[in-house]
């Protein structure tokens, strides 16, 4: 399945006003090229397999999977400390439903929003706590942010 995703860097904490949902996250990195994470979600559990993204840094396949609690939780000791810790905001806007994300740990501080799109054509509204946009640097990918010290 392709995933086509646009990643901003957030500039204040407005958006928290606007969430419908907030999820506790916590992920690790098995392998970050391909990536393969595994993601614990409050009481989910998923194993997604990501390919490399296209030079605009806009779309890549993503395969997504459930996989069972105690499973996902021997898997994050395969990860090494390759993970990361955040809340994400389920936050509607104009049509549109962005996560925002907000990092613990050793990335405290940085929020990102996230919003994907059916098209790389798709036309949105960016909403006033967005500030740069951050889609295709690399620095910003989640997998990468795990390997930090």
């Amino acid at each position: 399945m392709m995933e086509i995703e646009h990643k901003y860097l957030v500039r204040n904490e407005d958006f928290k006003q606007q969430a419908t949902e907030i999820l506790q996250i916590e992920q690790g990195y098995l392998s970050i090229r391909p990536t393969v994470r595994i993601r614990r979600q409050d009481d989910i559990a998923y194993i997604t397999i990501k390919g490399a993204t296209d030079p605009s840094g806009l779309m890549r396949d993503e395969w997504e999977y459930p996989i069972p609690a105690d499973q996902a939780a021997q898997m994050m000791h395969l990860c090494q400390g390759r993970t990361i810790v955040k809340e994400r905001y389920i936050v509607p806007h104009e049509g549109h439903v962005w996560e925002v994300d907000v990092f613990h740990g050793r990335h405290e501080g940085l929020i990102l929003a996230e919003l994907e799109v059916s098209t790389p054509e798709e036309v949105f509204a960016l909403p006033a706590w967005a500030s740069e946009e951050v889609t295709g640097d690399l620095r910003y990918h989640n997998s990468n942010l795990a390997m930090l010290p």
